[in-house]
């Protein structure tokens, strides 16, 4: 490998660093303090992007989005130069947002990070195999469960984790990002089931299988950093994180609680592994207030990730809107008219609804390892 190559892609990646990763469609809530971007190791701790105070969901003068019940909705977000991990999607009442164990009791579905995206190079392996620099989107769906009453502002939890390739460095893993968008649900077929967590595994590396690439943790709540957040320094860009979360090789494998587990790659470019995933080890960080999901001690103390409890759900009561009258039969999204209709999703915005409760309270501890001094 030439040493000009290798900054030239390492700057590649470095140029959207600011960005990460983040929930493009449904449009997110978005974040005055972070630029948009929800990340732990910012000190951006979730569930959401932004509080359901500061959503603007909230605002008279936002037009609504509207979604049916049994309707399978897209979503999209960008690759923005990052390789590998998965995406949690979960939607909760508009008004238990701001709970954590809420959003876990109520997970929709797992999937690749690079669906059907990736590098824009395919053979540019300075990073290894197709880990190369490339920002086209991403995009996925999931179905509006169908126990939720008409006319009930619910929100849409996006998180990706289990990223790669922090700053150029193949062996280190990215914190968690967070992204919400907030919709009303009315009209669609009805059933009293609260549907069960789906996994839709294979990405640009592994297609067709029943697993993803990706590095550190493939459980959430294990890069949130817990209450921990950094601290800036002037002209020391690295400083503005925690990142990296953890160090290890390039794994593959499900998400925590929905296959098999995880194990390093069958590809040529793979760094060396000291043992399977599950095994990881990594140094203890501070307990989270409110973190996501629970991580156990590990088995082995040899690598970086240290899966535990399983995520179960349990089932949520949702919130219901004030009756709306004289709501006409769902059949496609409208522009901004005074009778929702869905099929596709437009832009999110957002009204204030009634609330719902949520006693669900969820703690845990995230274990990172502390960011490095730049290379």
């Amino acid at each position: 490998m030439h040493l000009s190559s290798a900054l030239v892609a390492a700057s590649a990646l470095i140029a959207s660093c600011a960005g990460h990763s983040m929930l493009a469609k449904p449009a997110s809530r978005g974040n005055v303090e972070w630029w948009g971007t929800c990340a732990a190791g910012a000190g951006c701790k979730g569930p959401c992007d932004s509080p359901k105070a500061s959503s603007p969901f909230n605002s008279i003068y936002n037009p609504k989005t509207y979604v049916q019940r049994g309707q399978e909705l897209d979503v999209e977000w960008n690759r923005l130069n990052h390789p590998g991990g998965f995406v949690r999607l979960a939607m909760v009442p508009f008004d238990q947002s701001d709970d954590w164990a809420s959003f876990n009791d109520n997970i929709l579905k797992y999937t690749c990070y690079e669906t059907n995206c990736g590098p824009a190079n395919s053979s540019d392996t300075i990073f290894g195999r197709l880990n190369g620099s490339g920002s086209s989107p991403c995009t996925s769906t999931v179905t509006i469960p169908k126990n939720i009453p008409d006319n009930t502002a619910v929100t849409l939890q996006w998180i990706w984790y289990g990223g790669g390739i922090y700053y150029g460095q193949v062996d280190t893993s990215f914190g968690e990002y967070y992204g919400c968008s907030d919709m009303i649900v009315v009209g669609g077929p009805t059933s009293d089931e609260k549907p069960a967590p789906v996994f839709q595994g294979g990405d640009i590396t592994y297609p067709n299988s029943g697993v993803c690439k990706y590095w550190g943790s493939n459980k959430v709540g294990d890069c949130n950093f817990g209450d921990r957040k950094p601290s800036p320094v002037d002209g020391d860009l690295l400083s503005q994180s925690l990142e990296p979360c953890m160090r290890g090789p390039e794994q593959k494998g499900t998400p925590f609680g929905m296959g098999s587990g995880s194990s390093s790659p069958d590809t040529s470019s793979e760094p060396a592994s000291d043992s399977a995933a599950q095994d990881s080890s990594v140094a203890e960080s501070p307990a989270a207030p409110v973190a996501p999901e629970t991580p156990a001690a590990p088995e082995t103390p040899a690598t970086p990730v240290a899966p535990a409890t399983s995520e179960v759900p349990v089932t949520s009561d949702y919130s219901v809107v004030p009756e709306v009258t004289n709501v006409p039969e769902v059949t496609s999204a409208p522009e901004a008219t005074n009778a929702p209709a869905v099929t596709s999703v437009p832009e999110a915005t957002n009204a204030p609804v009634t609330p719902a409760t949520s006693d669900y309270v969820v703690s845990s501890e995230s274990k990172c390892l502390a960011r490095p001094s730049p290379i």
